[in-house]
């Protein structure tokens, strides 16, 4: 059983909540979310927010909280080969209220479709906000360009409630 060591993302002018599924080998090493320089979450969002790539912790959390942004994982502990989606099992939740009953989230997005299924199944109706489901910004999702990820991310990001 693996434990995620990462603390959320949040504080209380937080709107949009980013969920993924479980930090990736390189991620826990790293002890922060996005850690595989493949994965294209960080070029996505600095894009969506106009800004320059975000390098370190500090600068990738201060994107989010200037943005409204608030980031974590749906998963608390699991059993994971590598930072294979498809092999977790034995799912514990996070529990999500810790950021929504201390921050503004209107809307909640989810990194991937594990990321919605494992949503789906322990969290939606705890939390009563059904969350929309982004394409992975994981290097695995090669049919999706970088290009193309971040012109659907902002759109969705962008709707209106």
């Amino acid at each position: 059983m693996i434990v995620h060591s990462i603390n959320p993302v949040y504080n209380e002018k937080s709107e949009i909540l980013i969920l993924g599924s479980f930090p990736s080998v390189k991620s826990r090493e790293e002890g922060f979310f996005y850690g595989h320089p493949q994965n294209r979450f960080w070029r996505v969002m600095a894009r969506i927010c106009a800004k320059p790539l975000p390098e370190s912790i500090e600068d990738k959390t201060k994107l989010l909280l200037d943005n409204r942004f608030a980031l974590w994982d749906v998963i608390h502990s699991c059993e994971i080969t590598g930072s294979a989606d498809s092999t977790i099992k034995n799912v514990v939740p996070n529990n999500i209220r810790i950021i929504t009953e201390k921050a503004m989230i209107k809307r909640i997005f989810v990194n991937g479709k594990k990321a919605e299924s494992l949503y789906k199944k322990y969290i939606e109706k705890e939390i009563g906000i059904k969350a929309v489901c982004l394409p992975s910004t994981s290097p695995a999702n090669a049919s999706w360009s970088e290009e193309r990820l971040y012109k659907y991310w902002k759109c969705k990001i962008e709707e209106r409630e």
